[in-house]
């Protein structure tokens, strides 16, 4: 039986025979022979038997790096978020896009949203497969990185919040949760 949870706060299994073993003689016996190991005594009520396959299975004690683990459960569920804010990232910059072209007629901002979304999209779409995660998740920095860099160079040079400083703030954001998801998958 090989448990492994991904995000969770409950001790894990690693391997077929961690902390567990075949009774070859009693249970008594075998819940002796673990006393003498490094185990504190634990109290009968904590040992169970499962008859099924006659293993002695022990509480797996408290784990020390609770903290490290908390937060690679946080990271990991900022990093499944990437899908969804890939889309919705994408779904915004084409809507501000052709916002700003049917209000001044820009066709810079028409060309910047219609480019943004191709790319969240095929980043969307990069993401649904274990096989091209990475690489979706690789070209959704790198595109939020980029804009992200054009509204920043716009808010210095207008000094005007609304949209730049807004939309660098949500490409900021967007930036957070693609580098999340890239490191976690990589480790």
């Amino acid at each position: 039986m090989s448990l492994i949870r991904r995000c969770s706060t409950q001790p894990t299994l690693r391997g077929e025979n961690h902390r567990r073993g075949a009774m070859s003689a009693s249970p008594a016996a075998y819940a002796s022979s673990l006393l003498r190991g490094p185990l504190a005594s634990p109290s009968p009520s904590s040992l169970l038997l499962d008859r099924k396959s006659a293993v002695l299975l022990l509480p797996l004690p408290p784990r020390r790096n609770a903290a490290r683990r908390l937060r690679r459960c946080g990271a990991q569920l900022l990093a499944d978020l990437a899908p969804a804010a890939s889309a919705a990232y994408g779904t915004l910059l084409l809507g501000g896009g052709l916002f700003a072209y049917l209000r001044s007629g820009s066709k810079g901002s028409i060309l910047g949203g219609l480019s943004g979304s191709a790319l969240m999209a095929v980043a969307y779409y990069l993401m649904q497969s274990p096989e091209t995660k990475e690489v979706g998740d690789a070209i959704g920095f790198g595109s939020a990185l980029l804009f992200a860099s054009v509204f920043g160079i716009r808010l210095a040079n207008t000094r005007k919040f609304v949209p730049s400083g807004l939309l660098l703030g949500l490409s900021l954001g967007v930036l957070a949760v693609f580098y999340s998801a890239y490191v976690s998958d990589k480790i």
